[in-house]
């Protein structure tokens, strides 16, 4: 029995599993959303908090403890750089996992994994350019004089 045992294996090796958490961590440093199964999501959210916490005290013995963690120095800058001072001011809870339903070839249910400050830039500019084209629809057009 696996009492007490917290670890989500996710049917790959250690390694395997630890490396593919690193890739999605870097990917939503860099990101900022991700995209991937909601089992997956909840496997990588302690390791983004936790390396969050880290860029939170600056150090270099905490970006050297990062990089060893996920590999990847050009996202640790970005999480030391962005991210984290961004969140100086918060205890904890630094993501949110957003359900999005069954996936359509296996129904394996699929997640949103970003940060809570994540806010979408999209949307609000097709909603304006929308605006601006019915407002182009309601104004008559001229016609043009004919010569006779």
């Amino acid at each position: 029995m696996r009492h007490q045992k917290n670890t989500r294996k996710l049917g790959r090796t250690s390694q395997h599993r630890d490396a593919m958490l690193a890739n999605l961590v870097a990917s939503l440093i860099l990101h900022k959303r991700v995209k991937t199964t909601l089992a997956k999501a909840k496997a990588a959210r302690p390791l983004a908090e936790k390396l969050v916490t880290l860029g939170k005290g600056g150090t270099l013995h905490d970006r050297r403890l990062a990089v060893a963690k996920i590999g990847q120095k050009d996202a640790v800058g970005k999480l030391f750089q962005e991210i984290a001072p961004g969140f100086k001011d918060r205890k904890g809870g630094y993501t949110r996992i957003v359900k999005l339903g069954p996936r359509d070839s296996d129904s394996a249910p699929v997640a949103l994994l970003e940060w809570v400050d994540y806010v979408v830039e999209a949307e609000a500019a097709p909603k304006a350019e929308k605006a601006e084209k019915a407002e182009k629809a309601d104004k008559p057009k001229k016609q043009k004089k004919s010569e006779e």
